[in-house]
């Protein structure tokens, strides 16, 4: 075959020929299917995956009524706060700022080389 250039492909009765055109194989080979990839709800640190689904399934109205309710709280909180510091430094005597004694440094004079 080869001296008379022919492609042993071609021809029926050659080991190639049966390679190519997948004759004579005994055990066909399953395609192995590839897995999908699922999605997952991992919980975060402090928040279980239940209390995460409970957290998405709320309305926004919902939300943005506990914001409110939050910044409310906060608020008072803060005022509260104010005014017992307020009446705390009322009584007391104001302090007075720690004169530092910084040393004055001589101009540069010249420059660099």
């Amino acid at each position: 075959l080869f001296k008379q250039r022919k492609n042993p492909r071609k021809i029926a009765w050659t080991v190639l020929y049966r390679r190519k055109h997948k004759k004579g194989i005994s055990e066909e080979t399953v395609k192995r299917r590839t897995r999908r990839t699922q999605k997952f709800q991992r919980a975060i640190e402090g928040v279980s995956a239940d209390k995460l689904k409970e957290l998405r399934a709320q309305k926004p109205e919902f939300r943005k009524a506990q914001r409110e309710q939050a910044v409310r709280k906060a608020k008072d909180s803060a005022k509260k706060a104010a005014k017992s510091k307020k009446s705390k430094s009322g009584k007391s005597a104001p302090k007075q700022k720690a004169i530092k004694n910084v040393k004055s440094s001589k101009p540069n004079v010249g420059g660099k080389r």
